[in-house]
């Protein structure tokens, strides 16, 4: 088990996607209803998924950002709803200290911030809120993350800013063992630096911190197989299956009754090699 303080999940565990937005890559509008997203919930956690990742608002390429209160307004049902209605862990996709505060206190056990904690307020709320959290890589911003993004080392220089956030953390008095953290795949990478990510995930346990892997129908996958995105279950399971091989402990997924069985191959793997 791996144990964050305000959640304990299995590992490998999944992390179930529900989008509730109208514009995400692979699901804009398709859960943006209390009703639809609840559903899709009780769906995620019938199928396996260890959490629920709400968020309301998209971080695709290119994405607009959404103000607080729009923001609040999508999650914050939603939140409540699934609480009341199954007790698989929430966890709340957000970058903003308000939404972050708002969420814990309808139930969220763990913060996940693209961001890393860098918005305003973001850290010294994640500090006091005293939940599980993760923290993303991402070069630049959604708007403009895949314009020509570049690396000297990409696998060092990825391990390097969360060493950076991990000290940022703990100097505002997060405990480092509340911690996740998230290469961002597809998160101003190329394909070739996504790639190189996944392969060499266990340089990227900073610290001894487990890593949380989100590959799910990305452009990556398509690139690499030539799929639209509504064509990709194969290769993310592949993919979800191969961070797990790497040492990932945690993969955010859409399509979960396909990630929970990879993951236990994966895992099964990962147990009989003399390496792990």
């Amino acid at each position: 088990m791996l144990n964050l303080g305000s959640l304990s999940v299995p590992v490998p565990a999944v992390m179930g996607i529900l989008n509730v937005t109208p514009d995400s890559f692979s699901d804009g509008g398709r859960f943006d209803r209390p009703d639809t997203a609840l559903r899709q919930a009780i769906r995620l956690a019938r199928d396996g998924a260890a959490i629920i990742d709400i968020g309301g608002e998209s971080t695709r390429p290119g994405a607009e950002s959404v103000g607080e209160q729009e923001e609040l307004d999508r999650v914050i049902p939603v939140l409540e709803a699934v609480r009341a209605e199954t007790d698989v862990p929430v966890s709340i996709d957000t970058s903003k200290a308000g939404v972050m505060r708002a969420a814990v206190a309808a139930g969220a056990a763990m913060i996940n911030d693209v961001c890393a904690l860098q918005g305003e307020g973001a850290l010294q709320a994640a500090a006091e809120l005293d939940v599980a959290v993760c923290l993303m890589h991402m070069q630049g911003e959604p708007r403009t993350m895949q314009t020509a993004p570049h690396y000297d080392d990409v696998v060092a220089e990825v391990a390097q800013f969360l060493d950076r956030r991990i000290v940022a953390c703990a100097d505002a008095g997060l405990a480092e063992k509340r911690i996740v953290l998230d290469p961002g795949i597809g998160f101003g990478k190329t394909r070739h630096q996504n790639v190189e990510l996944l392969a060499n995930l266990r340089q990227l346990r900073v610290r001894g911190r487990p890593v949380l892997v989100g590959v799910s129908r990305k452009s990556t996958l398509g690139e690499l197989t030539g799929r639209n995105v509504d064509q990709r279950l194969p290769a993310s399971a592949a993919a979800a299956a191969i961070a797990v091989v790497n040492g990932a402990a945690i993969v955010r997924a859409h399509d979960v009754p396909a990630t929970v069985d990879a993951l236990k191959v994966a895992q099964a793997v990962r147990e009989a090699s003399r390496d792990s």
